[in-house]
């Protein structure tokens, strides 16, 4: 995949005595700090979520890629798989019009985080709403967040909350 090809490119930067530095260092305002960004702070419930998805996603990082889970109401909904964020948001079905439950997308455990980040945009907070989703989680200087300024303004907007830890 993407990891290997961008591995094998540091390498020839690094036979070439170009040192590969996180690219964060020289755009941070890219990447969210610790806290809540939005209005809307998370639930009882959503933080029983937090819990359930970070949980989930450190055991699935010992044998698997995934970067992303949704959860709603302590059950995993999805796991994200080789085909993405995208298509994962897509399965999930919306409950009534009730915004509920959250992505949690965070790095995986080997990912070289000089220049494979997770990221994040419009489209995919717009993906979160449509899906019902009330929130997306981010680690803390560990993302990268499109368009930063029309991501809280649109989960303002739409009651939702977005948050780094």
């Amino acid at each position: 995949g993407d990891a290997a090809i961008l591995k094998e490119i540091i390498n020839i930067f690094k036979k070439e005595k170009i040192k590969t530095v996180n690219s964060l260092s020289f755009t941070p305002e890219l990447s969210l700090l610790k806290g809540n960004h939005t209005k809307v702070k998370p639930g009882s419930g959503d933080k029983l979520d937090i819990i359930k998805g970070i949980s989930t996603l450190k055991k699935l990082n010992n044998y698997s890629f995934s970067q992303g889970v949704v959860i709603r109401d302590s059950k995993v909904l999805a796991v994200e798989e080789e085909s993405g964020t995208q298509l994962m948001l897509k399965k999930i079905k919306k409950e009534k019009n009730i915004l509920k439950g959250i992505l949690i997308k965070f790095p995986k455990k080997k990912q070289d985080l000089r220049v494979d980040l997770p990221t994040i945009g419009l489209k995919t907070l717009i993906q979160c709403k449509n899906s019902g989703l009330k929130g997306i989680i981010l680690k803390t200087k560990q993302n990268v967040c499109l368009d930063k300024k029309k991501l809280i303004n649109f989960a303002n907007k739409n009651k939702m909350f977005l948050v780094s830890v």
